[in-house]
């Protein structure tokens, strides 16, 4: 599938304007050189290299992605806006000139994205301020402060430490009562932690830093030993459990269950457990996977809000659209059934293409309210 989108265009293009641009064969030849590079490139990531090449080369594999679709994307659009204008032309006698230019317009902008989204957009940190309002809410916690980070993926910040700095120094300049982690701190294996940990440590908060597991953290793609990194951190680990948050004589809990995700992704909630002893209480929620909302939690639970992450908003976000909506009916921000909500934030790393547009990284500053 990639060949053809990489090939196809560039065959179209050629005939329809390399050949009739330029008569030298060196200008010809370098035409294709991109595609021949790129393609070659391609072949080897898909069937010569393997599980343990991918864990090594993660960022370089990254960064080629971005060069394929650099190359790609704009040739694309600049074939489909001439291909678009071909019957116009010859039916109505429309000119060419403006479908090409469309193209070509179309093309520059695609260039302009990919090069800011991957050199700026990805270290673009948005701080979003929400509330949330809520009758059940003990008064005592009328105004209480929760930083919630999603979806670090470590790993894809490695030789990038001032980044993860500047974020532990955001998060701290929002002088939180409580901060917690909604999943997918590394991407393949706890190793990635070993040049951030004293890093993430520097996070702090009044009632500490809870967090939770996402599909990443279990090493389902790559096989890792152990998941008690975050403790060395100081983070509290809710794996189906929850601990009682107390200001003067009123109290909420905060409950936190393993990854569960709708298949292929992970099932190891245990949210009944989780939840005992919390019974009439305003509850929280840490869940990585925001479908978990829907198909558990609103159903069987009385649970107040949950937080989740894990969609990423596909990092690609034009206003309030992103194609991550046609696969997640809650892909990001609040949604509400009555007073009972959802916060889905979008996270701070990435996987795969090292790139954000739009979907920026994202500190979640929640106020509650009663």
């Amino acid at each position: 599938f990639l060949l053809i989108f990489l090939i196809l265009p560039d065959i179209y293009l050629y005939l329809r304007f390399i050949v009739h641009l330029t008569a030298k064969r060196w200008l010809r030849i370098l035409y294709w050189l991109p595609a021949f590079l790129l393609s070659a490139g391609l072949l080897y990531l898909v069937y010569f290299s393997n599980n343990a090449f991918a864990e090594r080369h993660t960022q370089a594999i990254g960064w080629f992605s971005i060069f394929f679709f650099l190359f790609t994307a704009p040739k694309l659009l600049l074939s489909l806006c001439t291909i678009i204008g071909v019957p116009f032309h010859k039916w109505l006698r429309w000119p060419r000139t403006p479908f090409i230019c469309t193209g070509l317009t179309l093309a520059v902008i695609s260039i302009v994205m990919i090069i800011y989204g991957s050199f700026i957009g990805r270290t673009q940190f948005d701080v979003k301020e929400v509330t949330y309002s809520s009758p059940k809410l003990p008064s005592a916690f009328d105004g209480y402060r929760i930083v919630q980070l999603s979806d670090i993926h470590i790993g894809s910040w490695q030789g990038n430490a001032s980044a993860i700095q500047k974020l532990v120094k955001l998060v701290n300049e929002q002088q939180a009562d409580l901060i917690v982690f909604t999943g997918d701190l590394v991407n393949h294996r706890a190793v990635e932690l070993n040049d951030f940990q004293d890093i993430l440590a520097g996070l702090k908060a009044k009632d500490g830093v809870y967090s939770i597991l996402g599909n990443h953290d279990y090493g389902p793609y790559f096989h890792w030993k152990s998941k008690d990194e975050q403790a060395a951190m100081g983070w509290k680990l809710l794996n189906n459990s929850h601990t009682i948050l107390i200001q003067g004589s009123d109290s909420i809990a905060l409950i936190g269950v393993e990854n569960e995700g709708e298949p292929p992704f992970s099932q190891y909630a245990d949210l009944p457990e989780a939840m005992r002893g919390t019974e009439g209480m305003f509850q929280i929620l840490l869940s990585h996977n925001p479908t978990h909302w829907r198909r558990e939690v609103l159903p069987q639970t009385y649970i107040d809000l949950m937080l989740a992450g894990h969609t990423h908003a596909m990092q690609l976000k034009f206003g309030n659209h992103s194609p991550s909506s046609y696969i997640y009916p809650e892909w990001s921000g609040m949604y509400l059934e009555g007073t009972r909500g959802l916060y889905v934030n979008e996270g701070i790393g990435y996987v795969g293409l090292p790139f954000r547009f739009g979907a920026w990284p994202e500190i979640t500053v929640l106020t509650l309210r009663q």
